[in-house]
């Protein structure tokens, strides 16, 4: 009786999880986004290829800022931070965060390689610098991406990625960003140990979150007037 009540619990739970995980995959079909992949990359790759790829994130911060006011987090609160997740160690900064959209730089001073993860979420990444090696599941090859490309990776798809030295870009997820945290938190957690490390990342993401928040309010507060 013990293991047929324990197997119906399991049951049970499995079922809810289904039903939780399919009604986020309606939500996050029909909801309205902020940002879109293809303008992101329209603004990311005016600037790729510039000798001073600080300059050219500047200049990338710059349009965002006037084409999404409000959305976009301030100069003076962007902080970099180490991010390690699946063998991957690079570096980021969020420019916004929510629960189904991020936009941050991010890359490499050193040659990594690792998994790419399998998300929830469609991302897209514009090479500001460097180059990138792709190798999707299934094929035999690897597709190699430089400055300006366009590089989409599919939601529930993976692939192994490496990076050379001197790697940046602009990266953008659309999805349910929760779980790509959960795996950019899980090499810091169970691997490295840098908690001061995960812990800047998820304030980084949090205050991108206020923002947001705030935002949303500001916007409904001013439609009901």
């Amino acid at each position: 009786m013990a293991i047929l009540s324990c197997l119906f619990r399991l049951i049970k739970w499995l079922f809810v999880l289904c039903a939780l995980i399919y009604f986020i995959h309606l939500w996050l079909q029909t909801k309205n986004y902020v940002f879109s992949h293809e303008r992101l990359h329209e603004i990311s790759s005016k600037h790729a290829g510039t000798k001073d790829v600080q300059r050219a994130m500047q200049a990338i911060h710059r349009d965002l800022l006037k084409e999404y006011p409000g959305h976009i987090m301030l100069a003076k609160d962007l902080q970099w931070g180490f991010t390690n997740a699946g063998g991957v160690m690079c570096s980021m900064c969020f420019l916004h965060g929510s629960i189904t959209e991020y936009v941050m730089f991010y890359g490499c001073i050193l040659d990594t390689m690792g998994h790419s993860g399998r998300y929830m979420a469609n991302i897209s990444d514009t090479v500001l610098s460097g180059e990138i090696r792709v190798w999707n599941e299934g094929d035999l090859t690897a597709k190699a991406y430089k400055q300006g490309d366009y590089i989409f990776h599919p939601r529930g798809n993976a692939a192994a990625v490496s990076f050379d030295a001197g790697t940046f870009m602009v990266e953008y997820a659309r999805g349910f960003i929760p779980q790509i945290m959960s795996f950019g938190s899980a090499d810091s957690i169970f691997s490295t140990q840098d908690f001061i490390g995960l812990f800047s990342m998820m304030r980084n993401y949090g205050k991108c979150m206020w923002m947001e928040t705030l935002h949303c309010m500001a916007s409904l507060q001013t439609m009901f007037q």
